[in-house]
C-alpha cells in the first residue's frame, strides 16, 4: 500500500509536515496545509520508536509522577517566575552541570531559587499530600 498525500488525497506522499506530520506530495499541497494551524501530534523531541514510557526507569520515592509533572506548564506563578532572566540562568546552570546534586544545594542558597522550588513543589505536591509525609 503505498502512502497518499493527506492534502489532495490522490498523489504519492513524498514529504510530511514538521509539525503534524500530515504526508504531502508537492509544494501545492503544502502551501494548501499551511492555510490552516495544524496542531502537533506528538512530543517532536521523541522517536517513534523511543517514546516515553509510563513507568520511570528508576523510581524512587521521591520520583514525580509524570501526569503531575505536566501540571507544572500550566502554573501562571511559576511563568511569572520564569520571565525572571537570573533564574533562567541559574536553572540553566543547574542543567549543564557536571554535579547536578551539588550545583541544586548552591542553588538552594539563591532566595529566587528556593522561591522557584516551592511553587514547583505546590504543583506536584499538594500542602494535603506534604502534610501526609510529615
Amino acid at each position: 500500500m503505498v502512502p497518499i498525500c493527506g492534502v489532495c488525497d490522490t498523489n504519492e506522499k513524498k514529504y510530511k509536515c514538521k509539525t503534524c506530520e500530515i504526508p504531502y506530495c508537492s509544494l501545492q499541497c503544502y502551501k494548501k496545509h499551511q492555510e490552516t494551524p495544524c496542531a502537533p501530534i506528538r512530543d517532536q523531541s521523541t522517536s517513534d520508536h523511543h517514546k516515553p514510557s509510563k513507568e520511570p526507569l528508576f523510581a524512587t520515592v521521591d520520583t514525580v509522577d509524570p501526569e503531575k509533572l505536566e501540571q507544572l506548564r500550566h502554573s501562571e506563578s511559576l511563568k511569572d517566575l520564569l520571565y525572571n532572566p537570573h533564574l533562567r540562568k541559574l536553572l540553566q546552570e543547574i542543567d549543564s552541570a557536571q554535579n547536578g546534586m551539588k550545583a541544586v544545594r548552591v542553588g538552594m542558597m539563591e532566595p529566587l531559587f528556593v522561591e522557584f522550588a516551592d511553587e514547583c513543589m505546590k504543583v506536584v505536591k499538594p500542602d494535603a499530600e506534604m502534610n501526609d509525609k510529615t
